[in-house]
């Protein structure tokens, strides 16, 4: 098993050897999405996909089990070309893959397969997992031993959607370093499983979001974007009151996520994950991505 000291070591030198290349730095390829929950009002699938196509956003990601008619979304995308790049596993709170019960943990895997029947049906490629929670039923060794156990049920059933599951990275007391889930990913030994990074939930552990991108490598196969300020948790002493910032006036340093984005090849997502509203919210949620990620 690699130790700490030696996963730092590495992940400084591929910092290093990219930061000293005579190349100029790649720039990634990004394109703008928002959780489909976030898009608020009375509507059709079609208004609010045409809504988001007016506002720049290219993709959408999805709620399931639970999802709206698959069918009218589907159509919305086919008429707006605003892709539904992703499923959200809806149910990874409630019944968690980590659970003391094994009925609980059984509703997590048949919910978690529902999700990619979804995600193939609406022509995503990932569905993303918190795979489980540590607290004072489960302590880590066991969430992570539970959780491996149960992902791997499900492997099968996203190999044959052509699926990926994605990891995430919350506040589960679970994984809060980059080590942890590569080695987390790196066990199942397949593609078909890689990480959903979220740059702000991470902030409160201290690892730079270079660190964490440059670590993943390859296997990042998505990033939330929204905003998280030490300076809000530490003033209300409470870490929640963090995502009080809005997108861009976090403690987050994006151009340093776009440079390891660019340097580990990553050109897919980037989605907003912030309370939802109407066009003009919305219109703000684009813009500050737009000035972060440089695109207007």
């Amino acid at each position: 098993m690699t130790t700490r000291r030696d996963f730092l070591l590495s992940t400084a030198a591929v910092a290093l050897a990219a930061r000293t290349s005579s190349a100029a730095p790649k720039k990634p390829k990004l394109r703008k999405a928002v959780k489909y929950s976030m898009v608020g009002g009375k509507g059709t699938p079609l208004e609010k996909f045409e809504l988001l196509k007016r506002l720049g956003f290219q993709g959408v990601e999805i709620d399931s089990p639970g999802a709206p008619d698959l069918a009218a979304l589907v159509a919305a995308r086919d008429k707006t070309g605003v892709l539904i790049h992703g499923v959200v596993d809806s149910a990874h709170w409630k019944d968690t893959l980590s659970s003391p019960d094994a009925a609980v943990r059984a509703k997590g895997v048949a919910a978690l397969r529902v999700a990619i029947g979804d995600a193939k049906t609406v022509g995503a490629d990932t569905v993303l997992l918190v795979p489980g929670v540590v607290n004072k039923e489960v302590n880590y060794e066991q969430c992570w031993e539970r959780s491996t156990a149960e992902v791997k049920k499900a492997i099968p059933d996203a190999e044959k959607a052509g699926v990926k599951i994605a990891i995430e990275t919350v506040w589960n007391n679970f994984i809060t370093k980059p080590e942890q889930l590569v080695e987390y990913v790196d066990q199942f030994k397949t593609p078909t499983v890689g990480a959903y990074f979220d740059v702000s939930n991470m902030v409160k552990y201290g690892v730079p979001p270079g660190t964490w991108i440059r670590a993943l490598g390859k296997r990042m196969l998505k990033f939330d974007f929204k905003g998280y300020s030490l300076d809000k948790a530490k003033a209300a002493k409470d870490d929640w009151k963090g995502f009080d910032a809005k997108i861009g006036e976090g403690s987050e340093d994006w151009p340093e996520v776009l440079l390891a984005c660019g340097e580990v090849g990553y050109d897919t997502w980037a989605t907003a994950e912030v309370a939802g509203g109407d066009e003009k919210w919305l219109a703000d949620v684009a813009a500050r991505m737009n000035k972060i990620l440089e695109l207007g």
